[in-house]
């Protein structure tokens, strides 16, 4: 066993390049065992196993620096580096994080969890070793999924400019979470087919070199032009056009041939892009024939993989797919908008049922906004199926381009709040500080499964933008004694009481109703409501609210400009602000990885801490 001895990257260099591609198998072995205890994301570390190992192999980090695109293929990465005895608490709390971290190993250079960042931080480090004259090399990894993302051109575009010594390395396996899309996916296709030059070169080679007359003269005045006989057999890519050095593309499963490619190409003084093709699930038969069900998986039997749950919940991703293929049925206006995120945003069978009116534009977000505008503006109705996290990167069109000129796009904003595992880049606790503000954007949350249902109808009756946020996971099936009809801005009260007012937003209803019952049970009788609205907050609610003593507040986003601020805020802007008014909500704090029922406890958000924090403030 080679992987037993491999604590440190300088362990690796210790092996004889022929016994690369056993640790290899071991890595892989390694990581279907550990990932099926812990749940995490499977086939696309699978996929760049040897990739990592040749890396680590070819350089020295932590002096030369690794920026990991998205980040989550790089737990091969972390178990050269140190970290391997700590995989059964992969994405716990307090255990190892499923993405690089800088402050959990000096060989994580850089912070990464979100698409299409690496190469513009990259290009970051190599000036900044530049300036200080220093000579380390730099090397970004990014999926063909990420370099759909309009950031990748941006740096792209900087890299060939400033012809800084740095090396991209793009690991090309046809995915992103789904099969990719657009025309950068198409180009690459091309590229890979143009590997018959790679295949012809040596035979063109001895050809010429047969001839009995010309054939060594033509040869070396090729071989004296920029990749001579390369330029006769495939165009110059778009990479060198920009400035940056093409190579490949090359096995990304042949480690011999990638440590060639990468000792040679460190050698350079410029940008240079080393093209690799991967198979995402590589080694483990059931991730290769389904990359995109063991993306990211949960527990699982690794014997025979992952199987259908008996006992399953619905989703609210599932309800809202499914309310989308309604409301497409009796208006052929509705669209539908993902950033490569069919499966996850519960998109999957609208894209069958009404494939002219689906739109998978990949990695994109802020074109996704923009390109939803653009259809508003075209009297359709796009929604846009998000994940919270994600949707930050499209702030500024989401204001300027829809909300500005009141564009009835609606806004699906899926993994809202804690969705636990992946930590700090993926929690969705920001939103409602950053939309609820935007004037002419309405901003709502659902109480449970069906009454995002009845929200989905609201927004496409809605003549306006409208955002709709919801949690990650099993949707809510508690039903409610009251059930009111959506109207703009306007709130519900589920039960009606004295003094003491609980006031849920969207996903915390459930907590907020078990906060209610320990209170009933401890001789009180307490207000339920369920606000629905951030924006607008229902101004007769606030009227109500400013009779009790005491009105608590309840929401799943970080404190400040939260659910909770612009309610107090608008009670005291009123001359209502008689009440003495307590929001539970996240701190102004990222809240790191572990699973939501832990995290939930941690920051006094359960219903028992609620509870008792509660009883604390009133004092008895």
């Amino acid at each position: 066993m080679y992987l037993e001895k491999i604590n440190y990257p300088e362990d690796i260099k210790k092996l004889s390049i022929d016994k690369l591609d056993i640790l290899s198998s071991e890595i892989r072995e390694f990581l279907v065992n550990s990932v099926s205890q812990t749940g995490g994301h499977l086939a696309s570390n699978l996929g760049t196993v040897d990739l990592t190992v040749a890396m680590h192999y070819s350089f020295t980090c932590p002096r030369d620096k690794f920026i990991w695109d998205v980040g989550h293929q790089s737990y091969t990465h972390k178990i050269l580096t140190g970290r391997k005895s700590e995989f059964d608490t992969l994405r716990m709390l307090d255990g190892l994080s499923g993405f690089p971290k800088t402050n959990e190993s000096q060989y994580d250079a850089f912070n990464t969890g979100h698409s299409s960042t690496s190469i513009a931080a990259a290009i970051g480090l190599a000036k900044a070793r530049d300036l200080k004259g220093d000579t380390y090399n730099v090397v970004a990894v990014i999926g063909d999924g990420a370099m759909t993302g309009g950031m990748a051109y941006e740096a792209l575009n900087n890299a060939g400019r400033d012809n800084t010594k740095l090396m991209i390395v793009l690991n090309d396996n046809q995915m992103s979470i789904s099969e990719n899309v657009g025309a950068m996916h198409t180009y690459l296709n091309q590229l890979i087919v143009s590997q018959k030059y790679v295949n012809t070169k040596s035979g063109i080679q001895k050809k010429l070199k047969q001839m009995p007359v010309g054939g060594e003269a033509i040869y070396n005045l090729l071989s004296k032009t920029k990749d001579g006989i390369k330029q006769m057999l495939m165009p110059s890519s778009i990479f060198e056009e920009l400035g940056i050095k093409y190579v490949g593309p090359i096995d990304g499963h042949d480690i011999k041939q990638m440590v060639h490619v990468f000792n040679k190409v460190k050698k350079l003084n410029m940008p240079v892009l080393v093209h690799v093709i991967t198979k995402k699930g590589k080694g483990y038969a059931p991730a290769e024939k389904q990359p995109s069900v063991y993306h990211g998986v949960g527990k699982f039997d690794a014997s025979v993989g992952i199987q259908p749950s008996r006992e399953k919940h619905t989703t609210y991703s599932e309800i809202f797919g499914r309310k989308m293929i309604e409301l497409a049925s009796k208006n052929d206006k509705i669209c539908a908008i993902t950033a490569a995120m069919p499966l996850g945003t519960g998109l999957n069978e609208f894209s069958m049922a009404y494939p002219k009116r689906f739109f998978d534009v990949g990695i994109a977000e802020e074109y996704a906004v923009t390109f939803a505008a653009g259809l508003a503006k075209g009297g359709y109705i796009p929604v846009f199926a998000v994940y919270s996290t994600f949707l930050q990167r499209s702030y500024d069109q989401i204001l300027h381009d829809v909300c500005i000129q009141n564009l009835h796009v609606i806004f699906a904003i899926d993994r809202a709040g804690i969705v636990g595992d992946d930590g700090e880049t993926h929690q969705g606790i920001y939103d409602i500080s950053f939309l609820a503000h935007i004037p002419n954007l309405t901003v709502m949350a659902p109480k449970n499964g069906g009454e995002l249902k009845e929200m989905l109808e609201f927004a496409a009756e809605h003549n306006g933008p409208v955002a709709i946020r919801y949690p990650r996971g099993a949707a809510s099936d508690i039903m409610y004694s009251v059930n009111k009809p959506i109207e703009l801005g306007k709130s519900e009260t589920i039960y009606m009481g004295e003094k003491i007012a609980l006031v849920s937003y969207g996903a915390m209803m459930d907590t907020a109703a078990d906060v209610y019952a320990h209170l009933m049970t401890k001789g009180y009788s307490p207000t339920l409501i369920n606000a629905r609205f951030a924006s607008p907050i229902d101004a007769e609610m606030l009227h109500e609210l400013s009779k009790y003593k005491y009105v608590f507040t309840l929401e799943d986003n970080i404190y400040s400009a939260g659910f909770g601020c612009l309610l107090a805020q608008r009670m005291i802007e009123s001359g209502m602000g008689t009440a003495r008014i307590h929001n539970f909500a996240f701190p102004d704090t990222y809240v790191e990885h572990g699973s939501r029922k832990l995290l939930m406890e941690r920051y006094g958000m359960s219903a028992a801490a609620i509870y008792k924090r509660i009883i604390e403030i009133m004092g008895e």
